[in-house]
């Protein structure tokens, strides 16, 4: 259960309304402060909407993020997302062999892409070796991108952690068709 209250739009004062213009949990709990949902709001829309940053391919590396921290709420609502950026199930279920030392079958820019989210997600930065490898993937504004978005995703979780945000009703089916383990990675 939440440790704030959710605020409904009519709750925020005028000026403030539209900072709601999802109807989720997570803007619901932000809006205790209008400034930083304002702020968080703004990157994550670059992120989303603003960066040359392939959609499939950050996806993928949200997903990684989502994934190791056991964040219930970033997972389930990054596989309807990812969906509607080109990700497969076929591809989730490979990011979660990649991610559990399984065979995959992802193809290699992908699994660059998901050892870079890893890499910052469980040490702090992206290593050597898969920050050139993914140089020779991408341009450097990309790669930018890439390490933002995952550092980004990296401070949401904990978001929703710390304010232990629920997973809305219309989202719960991604955590059935795919559970995330109980221990954290």
């Amino acid at each position: 259960m939440a440790r704030l209250p959710y605020l409904e739009k009519s709750q925020l004062p005028p000026e403030h309304q539209s900072l709601m213009s999802r109807d989720i949990a997570l803007y619901k709990q932000l809006a205790h402060s209008p400034g930083a949902l304002r702020a968080f709001q703004g990157l994550g829309s670059y992120i989303r909407f603003g960066s040359p940053l392939d959609g499939r391919l950050r996806e993928l590396a949200i997903l990684q993020v989502g994934y190791l921290a056991r964040s219930p709420y970033e997972w389930s609502h990054h596989i309807k997302i990812a969906h509607d950026f080109g990700v497969s199930d076929a591809d989730i279920q490979a990011l979660i062999d990649d991610t559990e030392g399984r065979p995959a079958t992802l193809d290699a820019l992908a699994r660059l892409v998901i050892a870079g989210a890893r890499e910052v997600t469980t040490a702090g930065k992206m290593g050597e070796a898969t920050f050139s490898a993914l140089q020779g993937h991408l341009p450097n504004e990309q790669v930018v991108d890439l390490i933002v978005s995952i550092a980004f995703y990296n401070a949401v979780v904990r978001v929703l952690a710390s304010l232990e945000i629920d997973v809305e009703p219309d989202y719960q089916k991604y955590l059935a068709q795919f559970p995330l383990p109980t221990t954290a990675a």
